[in-house]
């Protein structure tokens, strides 16, 4: 360690790290001349993002006000009341008494709704939430602007059209509903809308709100005053509407308030920054003052947090360049020593520890290179050896194809083709040296042509006399496939005789569809190929060819067990496709003789036996009735005869299996929703409840009651809820809390919410209806 410590290479590393140290001290200095400019553009950029943040506010309480105005011009009822006057009642005293309990409930959603009044115009009344003014001078006297008579208001604010209309800040009296003497003084903001919208003609309505100026002071208390400023916010025309932290004779003096357009957005005056944000909807401005001197303090507190900061940096860095120092160079210390050991005696000739790190790196990098030239050498016998594992089957998994491909650098293309086994003719028994080095020759020749044709191919060796290949499918059909296999095949052995002199023998196995069935193409090319040199004239032999004058049929078990678990499952068309394949191959493509036949039989007889053991059938006369049908099933039926008794068993056993599925889930559907309707008032009834109640997993319930009822199982148990909750509102005996609870809910709101989703209305207004 201590030589570590103090070698030449520690203290390169620790000048080293000491320069990269410094120079981020020496960037921190002239980073903080620029900290005070920061400082203060992101002041203004701050209260800049409180003014967008009152503005939003208010604006977004105004469109609630906005779509108030909107519900009331698609409110039935308030329609009907505006269009048609009921000639026996002239004051339609039940009407509109019901319409002014009903737009009571809108004084509770947004206290800037609180006052607010609609004059009916064909009635000429004030309607209000809790009262009604048959004449407008009655509800005028209790409520109006103080700078403006009856007539000016009737004229001005009844009578005309309005179109979300704003009347500045006015000053306003509201008088005591129950003492007229004792009255109240403000100044309101006032919101206009004519019924019905974009009508231009006369207004059979008009909705009137007006919102007290402290309303909107309490609202954007929080935004103003900011750093010990103020904030104003004035209209299109210059009039103020609210202001925090100055009034309107100091406002006045302002010489020039910024305009909120681009380029003229703050300006300094009298000490204070002011800062200015326009509305784009209302065209309202909204300006802040914040005093300089925050801006200052500011920058001193960052002059201050810097300078701890920097020494704090400076200190810890230190400490952690040494320990990075001896870190770095504790492992190059052990390297070179372990180096040294194994040096020649010649390593003395390197000036310093990198040259002599660098030399013995470079005889590594070497040693490795020649390494790898020694493997790629192998790889040939890798690749051979792979090629001859894929044709005699022994991977289990496709997987272990991939890993051992990839290790062999062999890419294994299409996993459908043939197998092809090419025999050498014309050589007897190798007895001499001759006969081996002229086989070699030819094979090498061979495997020449193949290359040439595709350089992807799958060549090996098998003997001295034999090249196996796997061929891909490059055509589809397989009609196609299989005619472009022969044709490049007799191609190939007439070029090799044309070339060489030489004639093959060509076997060509049964197309393979997957990689791991490979092996039973190869087993099949190699039949193929000995008996093309048996056969006499033709170079070219499919399998297929030979199998048709074989004496053992074809039923192997891995084909029985797939048309086992087929018909467990009931998937009749699978079925089917597998009994054809087996038919085809035992009465198209060979041909049985009586004993084979029988065998083949009684097999096919005992799988659909086997199938009757293992899968239980309530109904014991189905059951009778299939052994029954299975024993009048003779080896000496004809094809025909025995494809239809057979596909009429599998037909009957898969409808069967079908039909004794739908039961079971009919079965649970019932149970799903038995349980719901028994268990709905519980609030904690989840879907693992319900799965846990009928013994089945959740998703498969979900995925099960969806398929058959078309609705999703949380919509059918809110309905449920919800029809419950209408029969009690109805009844009228428990309040809204109380029915959310029996229905279910741990929230009242979550109760309203669902409620209206479900019904289209609250549930205060499904009530008032059912009434």
């Amino acid at each position: 360690m201590r030589g570590a410590t103090f070698s030449p290479m520690f203290r390169r590393f620790l000048i080293s790290y000491l320069i990269v140290l410094l120079l981020p001290n020496v960037a921190g200095y002239m980073s903080y001349r620029a900290s005070v400019k920061v400082a203060g553009t992101s002041s203004v950029e701050n209260s800049r993002a409180l003014l967008n943040q009152s503005k939003e506010i208010l604006e977004t309480r105004l469109n609630e006000v906005e779509a108030f105005t909107k519900q009331l011009a698609i409110n039935k009822d308030l329609n009907l009341i505006m269009t048609e006057k009921n000639q026996h009642d002239a004051n339609n005293v039940f009407g509109l008494l019901g319409m002014s309990k009903d737009i009571a409930n809108y004084t509770r959603a947004n206290d800037f709704l609180q006052n607010f009044y609609i004059y009916l115009d064909n009635y000429n009344v004030v309607l209000t939430a809790d009262s009604l003014y048959y004449r407008p001078e009655h509800f005028y006297e209790l409520n109006h602007y103080k700078d403006m008579t009856f007539e000016q208001w009737k004229t001005t604010i009844l009578d005309k059209f309005h179109e979300n209309e704003i009347i500045p800040l006015r000053p306003y009296i509201k008088s005591s509903a129950q003492n007229s003497d004792i009255t109240f003084q403000s100044s309101v903001i006032t919101f206009i809308q004519s019924l019905p919208i974009n009508s231009l003609n006369k207004p059979r309505a008009t909705v009137v709100v007006t919102i007290d100026e402290q309303k909107i002071g309490r609202l954007l208390s929080g935004m103003f005053g900011q750093n010990g400023g103020w904030g104003f916010i004035t209209d299109n025309k210059g009039n103020t509407l609210i202001s925090q932290g100055i009034d309107d004779a100091s406002i006045k003096k302002l010489s020039h308030i910024p305009s909120g357009q681009a380029g003229d957005l703050d300006t300094l005056e009298n000490g204070m920054l002011l800062i200015t944000v326009q509305s784009a909807t209302t065209g309202w401005l909204y300006t802040a003052g914040i005093p300089e001197e925050m801006v200052m303090q500011q920058a001193n507190q960052i002059k201050y947090v810097t300078w701890m900061f920097t020494a704090g940096a400076l200190i810890i860095g230190l400490l952690i360049i040494l320990m990075l120092a001896y870190r770095n160079t504790a492992p190059i210390a052990r390297l070179l020593s372990v180096f040294k050991d194994q040096a020649e005696s010649g390593s003395d000739r390197y000036k310093n520890e990198y040259d002599f790190l660098s030399g013995n790196i470079s005889n590594l990098i070497d040693n490795n290179k020649l390494l790898e030239s020694e493997l790629n050498k192998q790889l040939p016998l890798l690749r051979d050896a792979f090629i001859k594992r894929l044709l005699v089957g022994e991977f289990y998994s496709l997987d272990e194809i991939e890993a051992v491909s990839s290790q062999a650098g062999i890419s294994v293309g299409s996993a459908q083709g043939h197998v092809c086994v090419i025999k050498l003719n014309g050589y007897g028994e190798i007895d001499n040296e001759e006969i081996i080095h002229e086989l070699s020759l030819a094979r090498l020749l061979l495997k020449k042509l193949l290359q040439e044709e595709d350089e992807e191919l799958l060549v090996t060796d098998l003997g001295s006399d034999k090249i196996a290949l796997l061929y891909p499918r490059k055509a589809e059909p397989q009609d196609e496939a299989d005619n472009l296999v022969e044709s490049r095949m007799t191609q190939l052995a007439e070029e090799i005789f044309n070339q060489y002199r030489l004639t093959v023998s060509i076997g060509i196995g049964n197309p393979y569809q997957t990689l791991r069935d490979i092996s039973r193409s190869f087993d099949e090319a190699q039949q193929a190929s000995e008996y093309a040199v048996y056969g006499g004239e033709r170079r070219v032999v499919w399998y297929l060819d030979t199998a048709r004058e074989t004496s053992m049929y074809y039923y192997p078990i891995d084909t029985q067990q797939r048309l086992l678990n087929t018909l467990k499952v009931g998937e009749y068309d699978e079925a089917k496709r597998i009994l054809d394949q087996i038919l085809l191959k035992n009465f198209e493509e060979r041909e049985l003789s009586y004993d084979m036949r029988q065998q083949l039989i009684v097999e096919l007889k005992g799988t659909i036996l086997k199938l009757m053991d293992q899968k239980s059938f309530q109904d014991e006369a189905f059951n009778e009735s299939v052994r029954n049908e299975i024993a009048q099933i003779q080896p000496l039926d004809a094809v025909e005869q025995l494809r239809s008794r057979l596909d009429t068993l599998m037909r009957n056993i898969c409808s069967a299996i079908a039909k004794q599925k739908s039961d079971d889930v009919d079965e649970t559907i019932r149970a799903i929703m038995i349980h719901i309707q028994n268990q709905y008032t519980d609030p904690d009834l989840t879907l693992y409840r319900i799965a846990e109640s009928v013994q089945r997993p959740e998703r498969f319930i979900s995925h099960l009651f969806k398929e058959q009822t078309g609705e999703n199982l949380s919509d059918y148990l809110e309905r449920i809820r919800m029809n419950k909750a209408s029969d009690l509102l109805i009844q009228n005996e428990l309040t809204i809390d109380e029915i959310s609870a029996q229905v279910g809910y741990n929230s009242a709101h979550s109760f309203r919410r669902a409620f209206k989703r479900v019904k289209g209305v609250a549930p205060s207004a499904y009530r008032q209806t059912s009434e």
